[in-house]
């Protein structure tokens, strides 16, 4: 078996280093001690992140859509392939070398995408574009750290507590959608969101593209009110 190539690192705000690996052509993003949060392979979930938000926004020729995370790029290059061409697709990524890695190490990966005329890459904090942003956006997908749970960042739970849903509900337009994917189920987070102006949904989807394998969760979750 190919060994595994270290490319890249990077800090993230909190302080933990990220590093970028390639072995053959397969790409996996891991933390210092070792604990893989992106793998090339594994974009099933995070693509389902995108489809199943955008089966809710049907009859809205241009969607406004704030993406939380850049990552290997799953959930925008999902988004891309459904949104309208009127679409706007604004990602925010706290960690610049991710961008920088998206049209460099891992160009292959990412391809063109970032050409895209409907997709505006922000280097900053998600939770800053969502808390500046009222009945803005028609959907929020986030794909930040591990979910609820996450594992890396502690601020995270600006984005899940109440106070993070009830900003995001503020930022969505009327029957808008904020989609939320996560590394394991949280039937805490469920009732939270419902608790704070949303019907939502969990999905269990599969982690891969095939029928085998881990399944992550994502949640659907329709803004209720005017």
């Amino acid at each position: 078996m190919l060994p595994w190539d270290l490319l890249a690192t990077a800090t993230a705000p909190e302080g933990d280093t990220l590093r970028l690996f390639r072995r053959g052509e397969e790409y996996s993003i891991r933390l210092s001690d070792g604990n893989e949060l992106m793998n090339s392979r594994l974009g099933g979930s995070e693509e389902a992140l995108a489809t199943l938000a955008f089966e809710r926004l049907t009859g809205r020729p241009a969607p406004r859509v704030l993406i939380g995370g850049l990552g290997m790029g799953f959930t925008l290059r999902a988004a891309q392939a459904v949104a309208p061409s009127g679409a706007q697709l604004i990602v925010s990524e706290i960690v610049p070398e991710l961008i920088a890695w998206a049209t460099d190490h891992m160009r292959a990966v990412f391809g063109n995408c970032l050409e895209d005329s409907r997709v505006e890459v922000r280097a900053g904090d998600v939770v800053a574009e969502i808390r500046s942003a009222q009945g803005v956006y028609d959907a929020i997908l986030l794909d930040v750290d591990n979910g609820p749970g996450g594992l890396t960042r502690a601020g995270n739970d600006t984005l899940y507590g109440e106070r993070g849903l009830q900003m995001a509900h503020r930022a969505l337009t009327p029957g808008g959608v904020l989609a939320v994917w996560s590394a394991h189920p949280d039937e805490g987070f469920t009732r939270r969101l419902g608790r704070n102006g949303f019907e939502a949904r969990a999905h269990m989807v599969r982690a891969g593209r095939t029928k085998r394998g881990s399944r992550h969760t994502v949640w659907i979750a329709r803004r209720k009110g005017a």
